[in-house]
């Protein structure tokens, strides 16, 4: 496991455990949701919950520990194995087709949009009680910047796969 992966579990963990039942740290995701929709670093109240997590030395992933983070206070479910593209897939069943236009808004936004449109997924998603995975969320904004869009790609493919495909376990390959 490469230091990154661990700073993320690790980070993750901690989210975690301020939303653990019955020792709920109100204060602590207040802090969080204080950033919801605004850049890394605009929310200094968030910096104590952060800022442990992070390298001695300032990295590119570091602002994507404050933007899951600020999702995290704003709608601390965790649930594993749950991507944001499955969570829309999810969603979309349970609400509409509009939120395909969501969807889209996120995937093809430029990684400083990506705060606004993730503080409005997070609303969206804690009204119809569907958690996410925030350690798969932390890896994928991390690889957000990635020439061949791997996880534009991967979170498409999961949000328009069909209910046949999930009862048949994939897509048959060909």
């Amino acid at each position: 496991m490469s230091y990154l992966d661990t700073r993320i579990n690790t980070f993750a963990g901690y989210l975690r455990s301020l939303a653990e039942p019955g020792r709920e740290n109100r204060s602590a995701l207040a802090d969080l949701r204080s950033g919801l929709g605004k850049q890394p670093g605009e929310a200094p109240r968030m910096h104590k919950h952060v800022v442990p997590y992070l390298g001695e030395r300032q990295a590119p992933s570091d602002c994507w520990f404050y933007v899951a983070a600020a999702v995290f206070g704003a709608h601390p479910v965790h649930e594993q194995g749950r991507s944001l593209g499955e969570c829309f897939r999810q969603l979309r069943q349970q609400r509409s087709e509009s939120i395909e236009k969501r969807f889209l808004a996120i995937l093809g936004s430029h990684p400083e949009d990506l705060p606004k449109h993730l503080a409005n997924a997070a609303g969206l998603l804690k009204s119809a009680n569907i958690g996410i995975d925030y350690i798969c969320l932390i890896r994928d904004l991390v690889n957000w910047y990635a020439p061949d869009r791997k996880v534009q790609n991967r979170w498409a493919r999961e949000f328009y796969r069909s209910e046949t495909q999930d009862t048949q376990g994939g897509a048959n390959n060909e």
